[in-house]
């Protein structure tokens, strides 16, 4: 493994507007799972149901969200099975294209996540690891083919039959339910491999993120049509790079007066970390170059601004009534129970039955 320089030291971690806006998001996001985990648990117990349903656990719906988006834009139809999935998704792939891929670096619970660990990485070493730049360009890839191979396989590869064939089969009307039971009921192989991605995390930095993550593939390339763009002054940049040392993405900001990368999260770190005040900036087509503050008021204004409209329009809670959901939990009855209560020799004669039927066919 290549090792950072010793400016990792000088990684600006204190908690800011960024910060702030990770919590408010993390804290909705906990919000929602626990509505959602009572939701379902009074459904299985059989009583009444007083718990909502909460529409914003179809984030963690994004395949729904890929083929409710094809659908929508061949037939006109915004379907009601999921559909905060899709305005969800919309959402995100708006403040791509406003502000590069910064839901990765300000909303994901999981980008907060993986700056936990770069802290522990901080904490455990004294200097920045990471992989030689071939084989970290190499590895980056792979986050493109994920995204490019869900894209492939739903907006080539599915025809629109198949496409309304599976928005209302029951599998996909209870994917919400099945994402819960993945958490609630993890295997021992899910629980190894996420295991694993917290270890790769915590020994390389944002492991998951830059690497494997094809939501965040997705969003790079999205930022490639955005007019956001880091700016460096060439005039006053001391070319210290420091800039460099606190960036998660590895991009060599000094040597370019605009960062077009793809990696680009604009975490505004580059512009905490610059000691020449004004020599980098986020700026919008020219701009004057954006401030934290200005971001995160920016970013959750265009959250709860469609959210907000999709509740007016109609678009934001689900179709599939309650009883729907208490029938798909209901607990099936064991091909047993028939047998339950038979009389004993009733059973007998039944097996020997069977016994005598399996010697004909094996003669």
């Amino acid at each position: 493994m290549a090792k950072y320089s010793d400016k990792f030291r000088h990684m600006n971690l204190r908690p800011g507007y960024r910060t702030a806006v990770q919590l408010v998001f993390l804290l909705i996001t906990v919000f929602i799972g626990m509505e959602f985990y009572a939701f379902v648990a009074q459904l299985k117990a059989g009583g009444p149901v007083t718990v909502a349903r909460p529409p914003g656990v179809e984030a963690f719906l994004p395949i729904s969200a890929l083929v409710s988006l094809k659908y929508f834009l061949f037939t006109g139809v915004f379907n009601r099975v999921h559909p905060s999935a899709l305005v969800l998704f919309l959402i995100i792939c708006s403040t791509a294209l406003m502000f590069k891929k910064s839901f990765c670096s300000w909303i994901c619970p999981f980008g907060f996540l993986s700056d936990l660990l770069a802290r522990c990485h901080k904490a455990l070493f004294k200097k920045r690891l990471g992989l030689p730049l071939w084989a970290d360009r190499m590895l980056r890839l792979l986050k493109y083919l994920i995204a490019g191979f869900f894209i492939w396989s739903i907006f080539v590869k599915m025809p629109v039959p198949s496409l309304e064939q599976f928005i209302y089969s029951p599998y996909h009307r209870f994917s919400d339910v099945k994402m819960l039971e993945f958490f609630t009921h993890i295997s021992l192989t899910a629980s190894a491999v996420l295991a694993a991605l917290v270890i790769l995390s915590v020994i390389l930095p944002y492991f998951w993120c830059r690497y494997l993550c094809p939501y965040g593939g997705l969003l790079g390339i999205l930022g490639l049509l955005s007019p956001g763009r880091i700016r460096r002054d060439r005039q006053s940049c001391t070319r210290c790079g420091r800039c460099e040392s606190v960036c998660p993405g590895r991009i060599q900001i000094t040597r370019t007066p605009r960062v077009n990368s793809m990696e680009c999260t604009a975490c505004l770190r580059c512009v905490d970390a610059c000691p020449s005040p004004g020599t980098i900036g986020f700026s919008i087509a020219g701009s004057p170059a954006v401030p934290s503050k200005g971001m995160a008021l920016a970013l959750i204004v265009v959250f709860f601004t469609g959210i907000a409209a999709a509740r007016q329009s109609g678009h934001w809670q689900n179709d599939t009534p309650v009883q729907a959901y208490r029938s798909y939990l209901a607990p099936r009855p064991s091909p047993w129970t028939a047998l339950e209560g038979m009389d004993p020799e009733k059973m007998k004669r039944m097996m020997e039955m069977v016994k005598r039927m399996q010697m004909q066919q094996d003669g």
